[in-house]
């Protein structure tokens, strides 16, 4: 060993290591070197490599990540209700429009006379309002009380052997009868010719000869019609006691019998009366089981 070498300042260059390149300054918004990205996993291989080529631009990763679509079962349950509300919906405005159609279609004087029988409608339920409580009020201040209950019973009874069919009847009223040529009139048609005959005010209906009650059914039989068994043929006549400025209006509103039984190619003739008799009557019934509470 030289002098040289043994001099202590050559001894600690030898020592440490060679001198290494000065290392790149890092970029200012860089992370340190020596701290971990948060987008490098614990391999070393970054998140955003893994999930996504290189060379792919903004909207090619936008796609990859919706498509294909990832649906939990809470979105799905989510996505039934409001499709089975929004059928609801539709379902509901499509019925409103169906059942206002006829009266958009329809004239003013039309819509004027169905305007004229719902009042006419309301003043008889007015009417018979009043009815009851003068009949109240006479019962009470009757000094013969007795009397005066018997006496409104009696006509109780008159009134309702008429709606039962036991008893005859007259007034004024009008005479419907329908021409069926081709035989294309069922049951169901004159069903629907009595019930707006009893929502219009009738108080007794024949048809052909057959009283109308509460109970009356009809049915097809043969090309034509039965009325509570009884086998009636065109044409078909129905005498009805009530009001006639009521009656023969909500018979022709539009969409209502009239119109219906012509496009079945029939022949409708109303005549109104100022005497109308309906003296078809029926057995009165007598109840196998039920009995007055007042026996």
């Amino acid at each position: 060993m030289s002098d040289h070498d043994g001099q202590p300042s050559n001894r600690l260059r030898k020592e440490l290591p060679a001198e290494l390149p000065p290392a790149r300054p890092p970029a200012a918004d860089a992370p340190p070197s020596d701290a971990p990205s948060s987008d490098t996993p614990a391999g070393g291989v970054p998140e955003g490599d893994r999930s996504a080529p290189a060379g792919l631009t903004g909207r090619d990763r936008l796609f990859a990540g919706l498509w294909p679509p990832r649906v939990t079962r809470a979105q799905l349950i989510v996505a039934l209700l409001l499709f089975g509300l929004g059928f609801g919906l539709a379902v509901q405005v499509a019925s409103n429009s169906e059942s206002d159609g006829a009266l958009r279609g329809a004239r003013q004087e039309d819509l004027v006379r169905i305007l004229d029988e719902l009042d006419d409608r309301t003043q008889r339920l007015e009417d018979e309002k009043q009815g009851l409580e003068k009949q109240r009020d006479e019962l009470e201040n009757s000094s013969d009380q007795a009397e005066e209950a018997r006496r409104q019973t009696l006509e109780k009874e008159r009134q309702l052997g008429i709606l039962a069919g036991t008893v005859a009847a007259q007034g004024p009223g009008i005479t419907v009868t329908i021409e069926d040529a081709k035989g294309a009139v069922e049951a169901d048609m004159l069903l629907d010719a009595i019930q707006e005959l009893r929502a219009a005010g009738a108080e007794a209906i024949q048809v052909n000869g057959v009283r109308v009650v509460a109970g009356t059914y009809l049915a097809d039989s043969d090309k034509s019609v039965s009325v509570d068994g009884n086998k009636i043929n065109a044409p078909y006549r129905f005498q009805v006691i009530g009001k006639p400025q009521d009656l023969e209006p909500a018979l022709n509103i539009p969409g209502g019998v009239v119109q219906t039984l012509e496009k079945e190619q029939a022949t409708v003739t109303v005549e109104q009366s100022s005497k109308i008799v309906v003296d078809a009557l029926r057995a009165a019934e007598r109840p196998d089981y039920a009995q007055s509470s007042s026996q």
